[in-house]
């Protein structure tokens, strides 16, 4: 396992980022459709195709995700995905037709030092087509793709992954982009707040500090008063290779949004727009109670991991009083 979410057979992922612009986009594209649904949980998402990932909608299956910098401009970035899915003759077939189903969200990024001068049309349709036409079984972490441009309140933000089992064998592996309004840190210090769910030392083996203060506690907003609601995200995909139904990838989305609120403080504001997709690839069959409750609660640390590990992987961008990255410190 490489700790991805490409872990689970039959998903690959692909990162096309414009360092000029500090932004970019990264696709998920299954090989096969992937049942799927969604939980928002935050005040401000963005998202694209969300009402076919509610139980009432008629399309079980997706055929990738789409996820982006640029707010409501980096929404083209599914287009572009589609249109590669289009190419391979990829999607929801209806007579002679064929429809790429691809759900996306967006996060805010257009504040944070990079060129957004692009002229008629944003480039995210062309760099959408670019991941996907890049996604492979491994992908870089950190300030790539749609976490190029990331940001939190005291950190550069970034695009982490991380993956599990349950002791049944079941697989289940998370993807965040993590543009918090809050922190993922205890303070300002080293400690991440995923610490306990952490697996070896894969954002850096800190664990939590000995003893907590009120300073340690106390809000940090990323632009303090100031704070908007359209500029904050984190967007989390959760895949499992569990056999689920529609209302079950529903509730898996639920338990694992939990996950967000072992990593960031605080998270699921009025001032974040946090989303949640979860999909199955349908290969392991499991118990619709304990099963699901397990593969939810295994899948909640995973994010966890993913959001800690976005964070650590993170690099600062290059311009005038940018973000310095959690490496820059500590690493």
């Amino acid at each position: 396992m490489k700790n991805l979410l490409t872990d689970i057979a039959g998903v690959r992922v692909g990162h096309a980022d414009d360092a000029a612009i500090a932004s970019g986009v990264t696709a998920i594209i299954f090989d096969a459709p992937a049942v799927a649904s969604i939980d928002v949980r935050g005040g401000g998402p963005g998202t694209r195709e969300e009402s076919v990932l509610h139980l009432e909608g008629t399309v079980d299956a997706i055929d990738a995700i789409t996820l982006s910098g640029g707010s409501a401009l980096g929404l083209d970035a599914a287009g572009g995905v589609q249109a590669w899915l289009a190419e391979q003759g990829r999607g929801l077939r209806i007579r002679d037709a064929v429809v790429p189903i691809v759900p996306g969200a967006i996060c805010f990024d257009l504040l944070n030092g990079g060129n957004k001068a692009w002229g008629r049309f944003p480039p995210y349709r062309d760099l959408g087509y670019a991941a996907a036409r890049a996604a492979s079984s491994d992908f870089a972490l950190g300030s790539v793709g749609a976490g190029l441009g990331a940001t939190t309140a005291n950190f550069k933000g970034g695009l982490g992954s991380a993956s599990a089992r349950t002791e049944a064998g079941v697989g289940v592996a998370a993807l965040a982009v993590v543009n918090a309004v809050g922190s993922v840190t205890v303070g300002d210090g080293p400690w991440f707040w995923a610490a306990p769910f952490e697996v070896g030392h894969e954002f850096g083996g800190r664990g939590l500090p000995p003893s907590f203060n009120p300073d340690m506690l106390k809000a940090r907003l990323k632009g303090g008063p100031e704070a908007n609601a359209a500029e904050n995200t984190t967007l989390v995909v959760v895949v499992t290779d569990a056999v689920l139904t529609k209302p079950q990838a529903r509730r898996l989305a639920m338990i694992a949004q939990t996950g967000m609120a072992r990593a960031i403080y605080p998270v699921h504001a009025p001032l974040d727009g946090d989303v949640v997709f979860a999909a199955a690839t349908g290969q392991k069959p499991i118990d619709p109670l304990f099963g699901l409750t397990e593969l939810g609660m295994v899948a909640a640390n995973t994010v966890a991991r993913a959001i800690a590990r976005g964070v650590h992987a993170a690099t600062a961008l290059p311009f005038l009083g940018a973000l310095p990255a959690w490496g820059n410190r500590f690493g």
